[in-house]
């Protein structure tokens, strides 16, 4: 299966920060790519990887770093393919020092920037763009959101026969 979305981590550490994301892509089988590269340690990786995406089938890039986090504005300065940003926690700022360098663009290189890390809205939002053009992707999309609500309309349901106290008492 071709890859449609390139997910690229600044490291290794970054990986378990971005597990949700892993979790959504399965569930909505749709087919991803994952590798690290660094803007700061290897600049050069991070414009092969961005330059080639689209040639590969990718539709969607998502990057994710924290700190000074400018992964997500390299790749677009080397894509014109949709990037996410996720900027990720684990600075002393708890990663409001990435968000900040994810979501501050210059005109013409905009990054989309899910909250500090969020990599499942990150999966979702790629998702919606590959739907667009992927009418089964669409439907199992449409399923996953379904089962969200039916999940919080049963949480509903508890909480009106139990109420607020019995509700938390009862480990939610």
């Amino acid at each position: 299966m071709t890859p449609k979305v390139l997910v690229l981590l600044g490291s290794d550490s970054d990986l378990p920060r971005v597990q949700a994301l892993v979790s959504v892509f399965e569930t909505l089988e749709l087919p991803f790519e994952m590798s690290f590269a660094s803007a700061h340690r290897d600049p050069q990786r991070v414009a092969d990887l961005a330059q080639g995406a689209a040639q590969r089938g990718v539709s969607v890039i998502i990057a994710a770093a924290g700190m000074a986090a400018h992964l997500a504005g390299a790749v677009a300065a080397n894509t014109g393919l949709p990037v996410i940003g996720v900027p990720l926690s684990g600075s002393a700022l708890s990663g409001v020092d990435a968000l900040y360098s994810t979501v501050q663009m210059p005109k013409g290189m905009p990054v989309a920037t899910v909250g500090i890390d969020r990599a499942d809205n990150a999966a979702y939002l790629a998702a919606q763009i590959c739907a667009l053009a992927d009418e089964g992707l669409s439907a199992r999309l449409s399923a996953a959101r379904e089962a969200q609500r039916e999940q919080l309309r049963q949480k509903d349901r508890r909480l009106q026969e139990l109420g607020p106290a019995g509700y938390l008492e009862a480990g939610r």
